[in-house]
């Protein structure tokens, strides 16, 4: 699957895999190890960002996925999160969808929505949301409908 059609069909909250499609080089070659792992990868998607238009830059649409973070007695020092193009030459790959009933803590950003936070429940997303307020946040749940579009339009495995 192309990251255009994760950027048009697969809903933020969705566990994606990307990959270049070569093999995963041993443990001793660590440059290109490290390159490899640039190249191939697992995240969550939080973010779609529609293209932008600059008089002197043309940015075509793209999408945000978080890869993990770093933290230190509790607090999340680094965040690392990846940007790919609808241009991008890897595959990608939806390999879980956000349940019904999850809630999702979404904040609008320019002309996109960027994910804060996934949560199993609207309490835990409430709970969530009082811990680490944000200005313009909402909650939005996942519903049936949603899910069951997904399956009937063909993107989702039954």
């Amino acid at each position: 699957m192309s990251a255009h059609n994760i950027y048009d069909h697969a809903p933020l909250g969705s566990l994606i895999r990307y990959s270049d499609g070569t093999l995963r080089p041993p443990a001793r070659f660590t440059k290109k190890l490290a390159a490899w792992n640039r190249r191939n990868g697992l995240g969550r998607l939080v973010q779609k960002s529609p293209p932008r238009h600059q008089p002197s830059y043309n940015a075509p649409a793209s999408v945000t996925l978080h890869e993990g973070g770093f933290a230190s007695r509790g607090v999340i020092l680094v965040t690392m999160t990846r940007t790919h193009s609808v241009d991008s030459e890897l595959r990608f790959e939806v390999v879980e969808r956000p349940a019904i009933g999850m809630v999702r803590v979404i904040q609008p950003i320019g002309e996109g929505t960027e994910l804060l936070y996934l949560a199993v429940d609207r309490e835990a997303a409430e709970l969530w949301l009082a811990k680490n307020p944000h200005h313009r946040a909402r909650l939005e749940e996942v519903t049936a409908d949603e899910v069951c579009a997904d399956v009937v339009e063909g993107r989702a495995v039954a």
